[in-house]
Formats: C-alpha cells, structure tokens, sequence
C-alpha cells in the first residue's frame, strides 16, 4: 500500500519537472495549480520559496502576454467578434470596470475564470499600464499565499484522515471542488450585486 510519502518521493525526484509545471500551468490555469503546490509544499516534496518565486513569475508572464494580446487585437482587429463577446462578458462580471478599473482588476484576480479575459479586456481598452499592473502585483501577492495555504491546511485535513495516497488524493479533490464551488457561488453572489447595484445607480441617473 503505497502512502503519501511514496508521492513526496516521486515529486522530489523529478522536482524539476514539477517546478516547470508549476510555472507553465500558471499561464493557462491558477487556483488549482497554486492549492495543489500548496498541498506538496506542505508533503515537503517542493521548497516553499521557490515555489511562491515560480507562481509569481508564471503569473506575470501570463500577464503580460494576455494584456499585449488585447492590446495587439485593438490594433489589428478592432472588431473581433471574440473581443465583443469579451466586452459583454467583462461587462456583466465587472458593470464598473471603465469607472473602477484598478478595483475591477484586482478582484478578478479572486473570481475562478475571471481574471484572463479581464487582462486581456485591459489590454484591448488600452487601460493605464500604470494602473493595470499596480492591480495585478498587489492582488497577485495576496492571492499566491492565501492558495498555498489553502493548499497546507488541505493537505494537513487529508493527512489526518488517511495517510493512504489513494484516499489522501480522494480527500484533496473533494476539499478542491468544494473550494472552486465556493469560489463559483461566491463570484456570482458578487456579479449580481454589482449588475443590481450597476442598474439601481443607472435608474437614479434618469
């Protein structure tokens, strides 16, 4: 029976590897990659500080490029239909974002499948470079340690319930989609106020 520190071992053998992972899986996903660092952090298979390194580094890689790619498709393809749908979508999510941009960037970085066609958005608008990264680096340094630490208080709860790699993955899954199911929950809670509250402000202006 193969236990949590069969995985521990696994990981430190090919932590190369698992560092590229983490700083590749960066530029195409976020909270899970972070939380599950987090969990092997916490197994003592990956250095924490060289960990938290990668996730900045792979998150401001992702920033850049999504934010020049908007702003590449302004210049060439103003009228996408791609960015239309974006525009709509950045619109409902954050009603506010033309008003409130460094706000409306900095809790997308909070909201699970938010934040990319945010940068992206910010770019194609063309939004203050100033304003756009000073959201971006100060909401990126609160969410990278508040996921890894997640990902330790996940990875401690699986411990204590099994130690058995089998159940120790199942525990951690669960304990992922309960978070991203929050996470869902919580982020619609918020676009519907701001679209209520957005639609309460445009009647008073009548």
């Amino acid at each position: 029976m193969y236990t949590v520190k069969f995985l521990s071992a696994l990981v430190e053998h090919h932590q190369i590897l698992a560092y590229a992972v983490i700083f590749l899986g960066l530029i195409f996903e976020g909270e899970v990659v972070v939380i599950t660092t987090g969990v092997l952090c916490y197994l003592g298979a990956l250095d924490f500080t060289l960990s938290l390194i990668l996730i900045f580094s792979g998150s401001f890689v992702k920033t850049f490029i999504l934010y020049y790619i908007g702003e590449l498709v302004n210049e060439k393809y103003s009228y996408s239909k791609f960015f239309q749908y974006i525009e709509r979508r950045v619109s409902y999510i954050m009603p506010r974002f033309r008003q409130k941009p460094f706000w409306s960037i900095f809790l997308s970085k909070f909201i699970m499948g938010t934040n990319y066609i945010v940068i992206l958005f910010s770019g194609y608008t063309k939004t203050s470079l100033k304003t756009f990264l000073k959201a971006e680096f100060i909401s990126t340094i609160i969410w990278a340690p508040v996921l890894l630490s997640l990902g330790f208080f996940f990875s401690q709860t699986a411990i204590s319930i099994s130690k058995e790699i089998g159940k120790f993955s199942l525990v951690i899954l669960g304990l992922i989609i309960v978070f991203l199911l929050f996470d869902k929950i919580v982020s619609s809670l918020y676009t519907f106020y701001e679209y209520f509250k957005n639609g309460i402000n445009g009647d008073g202006h009548k």
